[in-house]
């Protein structure tokens, strides 16, 4: 582990930053990528070499102490200068360090000098084991690191190369999920871009995790009653599932195809219902919440059918595609059958049995072979929603579950009993949704039905974030999955 990369320092002038005032640092992508660098506990610095204007090193230190990294002013350029100001300043520091300069007026346009410090260490000793790398673009800095840690490390570490949008990502990144060097358990995590050329990355790239989702631009149903979609994604998703599809070898943690379900909440209101056989005369059930499908609001015999499918009112209504688009989440409470024919909620759509459930939510995240759970504050009860929607004339409620999803407050629970869940229960339930849908990390919502206290599965999601379960319980078994994942296929 001596070897692996534990320093970065990067010039000022490849941060491009300009004229760019300290408001928007955040929008910088070179930035952003050396924020990874201190979420995988790499010590990165700016560097400026004297003098400089004052102006200038404000800029630089503001810059710097935004995102917690050092800002270390230096007195040449020079490897032979820098690199000895560099080890005694990181004399701490045991490992590689990457020193990157601009090659100005010139292809490759980077110069990343690497070289090994040890405490206690002569500086006289570093230039004799310097290298040098050439760089295009910035972003080929991970690929680099990962590179560099592989060769110093062992080649029995497993790389995982994953791709997410950037919020997602920096949320993962930022509580040390998605670390550069590797983990107690041989996992290293590779940002792929599609900045570069995927096919290459991947040549560094042992699995693949991907939150698809966040890379899909259009999903489109069928309007039969079979659940059938064709999925549009980003040029680069379409370039990595190529990639996938003409490479045998290409190991995904969770395959495409193993998420296709999740997207679509009537497939998924079908596969809950595999949950009825779990469940043991005399005590409470794990179930689905009853739904029905309509293709229309306006159809002549939607009473009936709410009827038949064990319906009433308030009811929720949701769009059959569950994600990866903008109108996904948008959902209404519906508390008269005449305001379906004005209801401005995405069709296809699924109505939902609205479950009294004490405004208590119970989030389950599977992560591999272990389940973890936290409780949240949730919807109130029907006869609360009824008496508020009654001031407002019994009109639906509309809102977008990701920013509104109307909560209830202390003054607002009905008469009921606290629900207690039965965790075996779910906890099976939890392994037959593993195995059905077959994937490693996801996530699904359960609410205790007061009355009958069944449990009712309402919601399935992949690869969440589990923010809310402990970082020092979830990662390690975050990483556990995922290695795992990689182990079970090794056997085969």
């Amino acid at each position: 582990m001596g070897e692996a990369v534990r320093g970065v320092i990067v010039d000022h002038a490849l941060l491009q930053y300009g004229t760019i005032q300290p408001e928007n640092f955040k929008s910088n992508g070179t930035l952003s990528l050396l924020r990874k660098l201190r979420f995988s506990n790499i010590q990165t610095a700016i560097s400026y070499v004297l003098p400089v204007s004052a102006e200038q090193v404000n800029l630089l230190q503001t810059m710097a102490k935004l995102h917690s990294f050092e800002c270390l002013p230096l007195t040449a350029s020079s490897l032979d200068i820098a690199s000895r100001e560099i080890a005694q300043t990181w004399s701490h520091i045991s490992g590689t360090i990457l020193y990157l300069l601009p090659n100005h007026d010139a292809s490759p346009k980077i110069t990343c000098t690497y070289f090994s410090i040890a405490l206690d260490d002569e500086v006289s000793s570093v230039l004799r084991k310097s290298n040098r790398i050439y760089m295009e673009k910035f972003e080929e800095l991970p690929l680099t690191i990962c590179r560099l840690n592989k060769k110093a490390i062992s080649n029995d570490v497993v790389t995982v190369g994953y791709i997410m949008k950037p919020s997602r990502e920096e949320d993962f990144a930022k509580r040390g999920a998605l670390p550069m060097c590797p983990t107690p358990n041989g996992l290293m995590f590779l940002p792929l871009t599609f900045e570069l050329p995927i096919s290459k990355q991947l040549e560094e790239v042992d699995v693949i995790l991907h939150k698809a989702t966040d890379e899909i631009v259009s999903i489109e149903l069928n309007s039969s009653s079979e659940s059938s979609y064709r999925i549009g994604y980003t040029k680069g998703m379409q370039e990595l599932q190529r990639h996938i599809e003409n490479h045998n070898d290409c190991f995904e943690v969770d395959p495409l195809n193993s998420i296709y379900p999740v997207l679509d909440r009537l497939k998924i209101q079908q596969l809950l219902l595999g949950l009825e056989d779990l469940n043991v005369g005399g005590r409470c059930k794990v179930r689905a919440p009853h739904f029905l499908k309509v293709n229309s609001f306006d159809e002549p015999d939607l009473v009936q059918r709410l009827h038949d499918a064990t319906l009433s009112l308030p009811s929720i209504v949701k769009p059959q595609v569950a994600c990866g688009v903008a109108d996904a989440h948008s959902m209404a409470i519906v508390f008269k059958v005449e305001d379906f024919k004005v209801l401005n909620v995405p069709l296809p759509a699924v109505i939902q049995e609205y479950v009294d459930h004490s405004s208590t939510l119970f989030k389950f995240y599977v992560l591999g072979d272990r389940v973890f759970h936290t409780v949240k504050k949730s919807m109130p009860n029907a006869d609360v929603l009824i008496k508020s929607s009654e001031k407002n004339g019994s009109k639906p409620l509309l809102f977008d579950s990701l920013k509104s999803l109307p909560t209830s407050t202390a003054n607002q629970h009905s008469e009921g009993r606290d629900p207690c869940l039965d965790l075996a229960l779910v906890n099976k339930a939890a392994e037959r949704l593993s195995k059905r849908l077959g994937l490693t990390i996801f996530g699904f919502d359960v609410v205790i039905q007061e009355d009958s206290g069944d449990h009712v599965v309402v919601d399935v999601n992949y690869l969440p974030s589990f923010k809310e379960i402990p970082d020092d319980v979830a990662v390690p078994a975050f990483w556990d999955a995922i290695k795992k994942k990689v182990d079970s296929k090794a056997v085969k």
